[in-house]
């Protein structure tokens, strides 16, 4: 069963803005206001020498506009506002990529360093240098031979106590520190993560503070500095290549918060287990993996603005018995291209926000709450790699929406494509992150049910999984009333009912769940002392499992965003926009519903009707639901956007030339398609 929505009334974009904009509203208001400057905007055509030296001065005049002390204690000038900063860095996300990594870098990866893992000692002396750019910085974890298994670095700094101080060393050319923001050119100190050993003992990893550079730019005696070169994009960045041959550091550089190194060598920690003290001490730098998401999303947001605003007068073929030609935002293949991804955008903004309100909390709670921090870590990492993931198809696909224009630098989205292309395996890499959410909802059945080999029948842990596992995540009392009021049959239910929306993405992630758990079961049964075989083969369905939580999470948080809507035509065209984020992802995974039974033959025909109708009644609000992302025009920097209003008086010129004149039609697209085509 479908029905027809109604009709949706016009839209003021400001009443979605004032919805998207969230807790931090403030912080996207002040700036728009205070960066709106062309100086901001990306540029084209420079060298990579060129494009460093302008991020860089970029950098430190950012530092002087205090947007990059939100995260940062008050007594140091900061405002001690977690999501302040995660917020700051989405919005310069908007403008420059590689000046919003320049400042990622800076100020959330090694000043967050410093001030997560770090102590007031070590606060007093670097955080005030750090904030206002005096001393620029690089955050020193992957080695060119570990990469997402940080646990298993081979930097090691051993502790001698002779003289007070650790030994930092590179042991050989894979475990050199690579890829390092700031280390090319401008950093000063690195945070240098490394096996800390001490009286003959592995302590696990470590933070330590380590100068690299001279007051005259010159590498510090055993530091060895290499400069990654070119890269695909983030010309303004520069990445490098730090090692270390036996450097003496000082007892006192040892960040350390949760592990103490007395000068006997003596180590002590408030947590005694080594991988629960590694997990925390990378838990506390949550705030890059969250910051890396939102701002692949503002990317994404200015793509879909370029490529909407340009469909909006860039125009092909004229339609049977008309004189002017349609403009392609009106083909229903480019609704097909463009208004999928733009509702997933919306869902995934509602997500950040959601995620981003949740890190603050979290964060700066008083008590550290294991179990929420394991929920944070889980859904920091499953919404960056989505939203990355997300990011890398729409903004080629809006490349390829906006035809050889879209190839030209001019218009920003070969620099787009370019410069967030990394961000699916920065700050971890996207596959490993779904892992760590697959890993996280496996181990609330673990916790609750056990070992895998002691459950009992499949039935019983299927009947769990609602109470242990799909924990509401937002708008949990409406989520479950909207679920609850679903008709037994589908065949009875609107497919634009939300509670069968609902219901959809939880059946789904539930028999994932369930069916990855008995696979499990099955493997420690027949190859019970193999356990790398057990999961191995069953990863590609545990991933799948993970984007299928995900899903959920993020249908969640845009309905939670719905119901806050306080403006009416804005709810409802949230609501319209919600129905297309939620059946277009359904219908791109409809093999999965027909074959397990969740939707019939019929039904799945049916849902393609029913996105198309919801591309028809969105295609007149395309321009507001860009409009309410509010980028400023002086962070767009695109040619195309630039020449819009003379490309509408050029065509309506031209419409009524060919009126006046009594010209004959242009043969629509379908019709020469068809002639052309060879009989059949």
């Amino acid at each position: 069963m479908t029905s027809t929505p109604t009709p949706l009334p016009p839209v003021d974009p400001t009443r979605l803005t004032e919805v998207l904009d969230g807790r931090w509203a403030q912080v996207r208001r002040d700036s728009r206001a205070q960066l709106d400057d062309p100086r901001w905007a990306p540029v084209y055509g420079e060298s990579m020498a060129e494009a460093r030296e302008r991020v860089t001065a970029l950098a430190a005049e950012l530092a002087t506009t205090g947007r990059v002390a939100y995260g940062f204690p008050v007594e140091y000038g900061g405002a001690d506002d977690a999501g302040g900063s995660v917020t700051s860095i989405e919005m310069l996300a908007l403008t420059d990529l590689s000046l919003m990594v320049k400042a990622g870098v800076q100020w959330g990866l090694f000043g967050g360093a410093v001030q997560a893992l770090g102590t007031k000692r070590q606060h007093d002396r670097y955080l005030p240098d750090i904030m206002s750019f005096a001393l620029p910085g690089c955050f020193a974890m992957t080695e060119t031979g570990h990469g997402s298994d940080v646990q298993q670095l081979r930097t090691t700094c051993t502790y001698d106590p002779a003289t007070q101080t650790f030994d930092l060393h590179t042991p050989h050319e894979a475990a050199r520190k690579d890829y390092i923001g700031n280390a090319a050119k401008d950093g000063r100190m690195a945070v240098v993560f490394a096996q800390l050993i001490t009286q003959g003992e592995g302590r696990g990893v470590h933070a330590f503070l380590v100068p690299i550079r001279a007051a005259d730019g010159a590498p510090v005696p055993g530091v060895t500095i290499g400069d990654d070169g070119p890269k695909a994009g983030l010309l303004g960045v520069d990445n490098g290549r730090l090692t270390f041959d036996h450097v003496s550091v000082p007892r006192d550089m040892l960040l350390d918060r949760y592990g103490q190194v007395a000068a006997d060598g003596t180590y002590t920690s408030s947590i005694e287990n080594e991988t629960r003290r590694f997990f925390t001490m990378l838990g506390t730098l949550v705030r890059g993996r969250v910051s890396v998401g939102g701002s692949a999303g503002s990317a994404t947001k200015v793509a879909l603005e370029i490529a909407v605003r340009y469909g909006d007068t860039r125009r092909q073929f004229s339609a049977p018995g008309e004189d002017r030609e349609v403009v392609i935002n009106d083909y229903l293949v480019h609704q097909r291209k463009l208004l999928p991804a733009l509702a997933k955008t919306y869902a995934l903004s509602f997500a950040q926000e959601e995620l981003t309100s949740t890190m603050h909390d979290v964060l700066g709670s008083a008590d550290v709450d294991e179990a929420a921090q394991r929920e944070l870590e889980s859904r920091a990492a499953g919404i960056k790699a989505v939203t990355t993931w997300h990011a890398t198809r729409t903004i080629q696909l809006c490349r390829e929406a906006c035809g050889g224009a879209g190839y030209l630098a001019e218009n920003r989205l070969p620099t787009l494509k370019a410069d967030t292309d990394v961000f699916t395996t920065f700050e971890g890499d996207n596959t490993v992150l779904m892992q760590l959410v697959a890993k996280g909802l496996l181990t609330g059945y673990r916790d609750a049910f056990g070992s895998l080999d002691g459950w009992g029948r499949a039935a019983f842990v299927a009947e769990q999984v609602r109470e242990t596992v799909l924990e509401r995540t937002a708008a949990r009392g409406l989520i479950q009333r909207l679920v609850d009021a679903v008709p037994g049959r589908d065949e009875d239910v609107s497919m634009l009912d939300r509670g069968w929306q609902l219901a959809a993405f939880e059946d789904r992630e539930k028999h994932l769940l369930e069916s990855a758990i008995r696979r499990l079961r099955g493997g420690a049964a027949a190859k019970k002392d193999r356990p790398f075989e057990i999961f191995n083969d069953v990863q590609d369905h545990v991933l799948t499992m993970a984007e299928a939580h995900i899903d959920r999470v993020v249908l969640e948080a845009f309905v939670a965003g719905i119901e806050r809507t306080t403006d009416p035509a804005a709810k409802a065209l949230l609501a319209r926009v919600c129905d297309l984020y939620a059946l277009s992802t359904i219908e791109a995974d409809k093999g999965w519903f027909l074959e397990h039974g969740r939707l019939t033959p019929t039904r799945a025909k049916a849902l393609t009707g029913v996105v198309n109708d919801l591309l028809k009644e969105l295609r007149p609000h395309m321009r507001t639901l860009v409009d309410g992302f509010a980028i400023p025009e002086s962070w767009l920097n695109c040619a195309i956007v630039a020449e819009e209003p003379g490309r509408q008086e050029a065509m309506a010129a031209h419409d009524a030339a060919l009126r006046s004149a009594g010209a004959q039609p242009q043969q629509d697209a379908t019709a020469t398609a068809l002639e052309m085509a060879p009989a059949q």
